[in-house]
């Protein structure tokens, strides 16, 4: 039976979310400092704007106090799914007042597809964005690339009792060390370390490309924070393009695999157990999966006029679809070659291989290589089982971290999980479509949304209109909460409305 939402309730869930809007008004302190530091004073009073306003709103409803106890499940999961649009809702505003937005809309298209690492953006001039605003840009792939609710409690913002209903809100359930803080936070560690290594190794390139130091820095660190966490904004409206290197190509897709990775894993290297790595179904899902798919996409590829030479067919078609399974969005072909140049197999292998996307606990979206792995080996059990004699019990098992055995709440969960979004592929497509869009482009645009996967044909641009801009927010914010967390959120919204029965003696 579905709760209504009390008062008590909605005091608690405003009080959480007070915490986190405070919180966002710290993260603008980072793009306040860059504006000082380059001199850049127009942005600079927008963020200072954008600060006292998160501060003020966050404030106000810290005020409304709780009783100290633990966050209920159904308060955590407000709290999660609301957080990620009231966030952006509030990153949106110095976006908006930069002039490169036509619209507030598109504003906060860009800062929805910012927090959920989509990589999609309606921006316009991007070459000629502030320091700051690209800074923005950035922060957000990287709060939300990590989880908004692991870079908060990686700090201790909300305290023990409530960490492990909202860490597990966000879709998330395995610990990689012992408790809910330590695990954020070796989560964050990794992601720092990482960032720092390929910031170094891609400022090299641009400095000896030519770059001034400061541009360099710079510019090495939102592509190496847009890899990593696979969120697909870049600098400069070519993408990658930009950059005409072989070598921050190779870098980036090294970033790419390794964001797309779960930290789960990576824990278990740390602790020295490299063969539970090869052995996790994920990986020899990931490795049957990438395989199969770059046979099939470099033939679908070969017939095409845009690869005529084969180290062109290699470098920017591998590109492609490391960008395209890790869901990053980095493009080193133009979104008008995509649907000309590209032939018609090749588009749809890309949407495919966009749609089922990387690892579950990594940072990239779609699908995920655990439940598409999980869903074979419940076909494998059903062959067995109908093979087997009538006496017999099939039990199946999978690795990972650690032998686990199949089970039909196991199968049922990925299953869900899967068939919302091949639901919401389908439902994208015909939104698009009834806006009067090609249907290969209809389909491609909302597999790139609901996956967070970020490679665009051109539909999603400054001008679209607004019921499509809407739905495609939705499919972003959708996808990154992998529905579950939505879907319980509405119907527990949707029930405190539906008026109570009067009960009969």
């Amino acid at each position: 039976m579905w709760q209504r939402f009390t008062l008590y309730d909605l005091r608690v869930i405003g009080h959480y979310l007070g915490t986190l809007i405070l919180f966002s008004a710290l993260t603008m302190v980072v793009p306040l400092l860059t504006a000082l530091v380059f001199q850049e004073w127009e942005p600079a009073a927008r963020y200072l704007f954008a600060a006292g306003l998160a501060l003020t709103a966050g404030a106000l409803l810290r005020f409304l106090r709780i009783e100290p106890g633990r966050l209920s499940r159904r308060q955590a999961l407000a709290v999660t799914g609301t957080a990620w649009i009231i966030l952006a809702l509030f990153a949106s505003v110095p976006l908006y007042f930069s002039g490169h937005y036509a619209t507030y809309l598109d504003a906060l298209f860009d800062g929805v597809s910012g927090l959920t690492t989509t990589g999609a953006t309606v921006i316009q001039d991007l070459n000629h964005l502030s320091n700051a605003d690209n800074m923005l840009r950035f922060m957000m792939h990287l709060l939300g690339g990590l989880g908004l609710i692991v870079v908060a409690l990686s700090i201790g913002l909300f305290g023990k009792r409530a960490g492990a209903s909202l860490y597990t809100s966000e879709g998330r359930s395995e610990h990689v060390v012992p408790n809910v803080v330590q695990t954020t936070q070796f989560i964050a560690g990794i992601t720092v370390e990482i960032v720092a290594v390929a910031t170094v190794v891609i400022g090299s390139m641009c400095l000896v490309a030519g770059m001034e130091p400061s541009r360099a820095f710079l510019q090495a660190l939102w592509l190496s924070i847009s890899g990593f966490v696979t969120g697909g904004f870049a600098p400069m409206s070519q993408s990658i393009m930009y950059y005409h290197s072989a070598v921050i190509e190779f870098v980036l897709m090294v970033l790419m695999l390794l964001g797309s990775i779960s930290f789960v894993l990576y824990a278990e290297v740390w602790k020295g157990r490299v063969g539970m790595f090869f052995r996790d179904i994920e990986t020899r899902t990931m490795l049957l999966w990438i395989g199969v798919m770059t046979v099939v996409m470099t033939a679908a590829l070969s017939a095409g006029p845009l690869f005529s030479d084969l180290p062109a067919l290699l470098r920017r078609g591998l590109f492609m679809v490391v960008s395209a399974f890790t869901t990053t969005g980095f493009q080193v072909v133009t979104s008008n070659q995509l649907t000309t140049a590209f032939t018609s197999g090749a588009f749809l292998t890309l949407a495919l291989i966009m749609a089922v996307g990387g690892s579950a606990g990594s940072t990239s979206g779609g699908i995920k290589f655990s439940r598409v792995g999980i869903i074979f080996k419940s076909m494998v059990a059903t062959i067995k089982e109908a093979l087997a004699p009538d006496s017999a019990r099939v039990v199946v098992a999978y690795n990972h971290i650690g032998r686990r055995v199949l089970t039909p709440e196991i199968v049922k969960e990925a299953m869900t999980v899967f068939i919302l979004f091949v639901v919401t592929y389908v439902i994208g497509a015909l939104v698009g479509i009834a806006h009067g869009y090609e249907a290969t482009q209809a389909i491609f645009e909302s597999v790139a949304m609901t996956s967070n996967g970020g490679i665009t044909t051109g539909l999603a641009t400054s001008g679209m209109p607004m019921s499509l801009e809407l739905f495609y927010i939705f499919q972003m914010w959708a996808g990154r909460l992998e529905f579950v967390t939505l879907l319980a959120l509405v119907v527990e919204v949707a029930a405190s409305f539906i008026p109570r029965r009067k009960e009969t003696s």
